[in-house]
Formats: C-alpha cells, structure tokens, sequence
C-alpha cells in the first residue's frame, strides 16, 4: 500500500495545479473538469492496454463492465467497486462506499460542492478504459454522502 499515498497526493497536486494556472469563472471551471477527465482518459486507455494483454476476448459489455468492477478498479484503487448495478439496456451504475480519492476530504455537506473535481480523473480513467476495449460511453458521477460515490457509465451503441 505504499504507493496509495503518492497516487492520492499527485491527484491532489494535479487539481491543484490545473485549477491554479487557470483563471476564475463558471466556463473555467468546466474546462479544467474537461482537462482532468481528459488526462483521466488518456491513462485510463493505457492502463487497460497493459491490464488485458494476457486476458481472453470479453464476451459482451456485461463481461467488460465486471472487468472494470473488479481488475481495474483493484488496479487502480486497491479495492473492488463495492456494488454494480445495471438495467441490461446499456446503463451500469458503479458504486464505491469508500472512495479513496474523497476519503482525505471532510465528510461535511460544505465539502459536496468540491467533488466534482476530484471525481472528473476517475470519469475519464474508466471512460478511457472502456474505449481501449472497443465500448464508447458517457460516465458521469455523483456524490450524495462523502465519500460515497456512484459512477454511471451509459454505453452508447455504434
């Protein structure tokens, strides 16, 4: 576990970092969200290239959306996704009771306003690995109590 802390401590300086060198304003904000997710992007495609070299052909998205649920996401944040939920009609709902990129933050309702930045990395990370596996999504995330958070990952059909 050694290397959960650097990881956390680079997420926080990169949103630091980003949201420094950028100016104030609403339509900033929503080009530093769209920045990390792209970062988050760009990692998450080589992380799945390096996950699935040695791994069998996935059957359907189901198959997919467990890979990320579980490998990745173990990969990644050293724990499985907590629940995964989805309608069989392309929308999965992700689950994690105990983010650890959100655990640092306080748990108070004043601190809900700043999630959003600290959740657009993992956005991109899983959109980025869905794509290297051939699935083009939308994932979005929300937090109601800190520092749960669901991530919802609709596939869109080709």
């Amino acid at each position: 576990m050694a290397d959960e802390a650097p990881f956390q401590f680079l997420h926080h300086e990169l949103i630091q970092y980003i949201y420094k060198t950028a100016e104030n304003g609403e339509a900033e904000n929503g080009r530093n969200i769209t920045k990390l997710e792209n970062m988050g992007f760009r990692v998450g495609q080589g992380l799945m290239e390096r996950l699935t070299k040695e791994t069998a052909r996935f059957k359907d998205e189901l198959d997919v959306m467990k890979f990320i649920c579980k490998d990745f996401w173990t990969c990644v944040f050293k724990k499985q996704i907590d629940n995964l939920r989805t309608n069989h009609q392309g929308i999965y709902v992700l689950q994690d009771n105990k983010y650890r990129l959100l655990s640092q933050l306080s748990a108070g309702k004043q601190y809900l306003d700043l999630a959003p930045k600290y959740l657009a990395f993992t956005c991109g990370l899983v959109r980025g690995a869905l794509s290297n596996l051939g699935v083009k999504s939308i994932v979005t995330a929300e937090v109601s109590i800190m520092p749960a958070c669901k991530f919802q990952v609709m596939i869109q059909k080709m």
